[in-house]
């Protein structure tokens, strides 16, 4: 199969039961100091720098990310998420920094290597292959398994989360609607069977009810031990279904708390919530 995605390269640019303790802001030189998390630490980012040529994209971004949890990334257009996703996945590589995965240093390595060693990733604009079937596009979310067995039961899982999926199982994924080509897209990063999942803008250009229904089903991943790292516009629909989460400003960290803090947060409702 040699159909491609038809869509362009992307460009640079978790709730607490005890009382959160406050957010940490952070000057523009010396970035917000991480307020360590409980629990088993799956994702460690520390200090990567990335670069668009000449262009730092990334300036000592630092995060972490628990087994089990769902930690999400706000912030304005430009200001790194995605390329924060990129360089976690190998996509773009930093030039400085650490990036462990379950205690390993992936920096550096593969893209498709860093996806089997357990984070895949559902990519903002989709990136599906269009003139291929629903169910040959999830199919390739598997190309680097041999359990065919298997990948037959994650196929069918896939389609129990998205029931419309098997109804369009046979159809072109260039001709399915927005949302049923997001679905394909988190189903196809899903049959890598992650233990990390990367979501970049799951709602971009949906409509509301969709956007609701795929927060349900995000949740739902998580809830199956799938540990999701999210990328979101909707800073509130992000912040009430994650469980802490960061403020990404120009490359930098200037903000990290508890998602219940974050969303009581003055600066942060006024920037990122529509508040006034």
């Amino acid at each position: 199969m040699t159909d491609r995605p038809d869509q362009p390269a992307a460009t640079p640019e978790s709730v607490a039961s005890e009382p959160a303790a406050p957010p940490v802001a952070a000057s523009a030189d010396q970035p917000a100091p991480e307020a360590k998390p409980n629990g088993n630490v799956l994702l460690d980012v520390a200090d990567i720098h990335t670069f668009y040529g000449r262009i730092e994209a990334l300036k000592g971004i630092s995060l972490t990310v628990n087994e089990g949890e769902i930690v999400t990334l706000i912030g304005a257009n430009g200001a790194g998420k995605s390329t924060t996703l990129r360089s976690i996945q190998g996509i773009t590589r930093p030039r400085r920094g650490t990036i462990m995965f379950a205690g390993k240093d992936v920096r550096g390595m593969r893209p498709h290597d860093i996806v089997k060693s357990g984070i895949s990733q559902s990519p903002e604009g989709r990136r599906l292959f269009p003139r291929m079937s629903v169910r040959e596009n999830l199919e390739m979310g598997a190309f680097q398994r041999s359990d065919k067995a298997e990948i037959l039961a994650d196929i069918d899982h896939v389609y129990t989360l998205f029931p419309r999926l098997e109804e369009r199982k046979a159809q072109k994924a260039g001709t399915l609607s927005g949302g049923e080509q997001q679905m394909c897209a988190i189903g196809r990063a899903l049959m890598a069977r992650p233990r990390l999942l990367l979501l970049d803008e799951p709602s971009m250009g949906l409509a509301p009810i969709l956007v609701e229904k795929i927060f349900e089903i995000i949740v739902e991943i998580n809830s199956e031990g799938t540990t999701v790292l999210l990328v979101e516009q909707n800073a509130l629909m992000a912040l009430q279904i994650a469980q802490r989460g960061y403020v990404l400003e120009t490359g930098r960290v200037t903000l990290t708390d508890s998602a219940a803090a974050l969303r009581e947060n003055e600066q942060v409702r006024k920037a990122y919530l529509g508040e006034t």
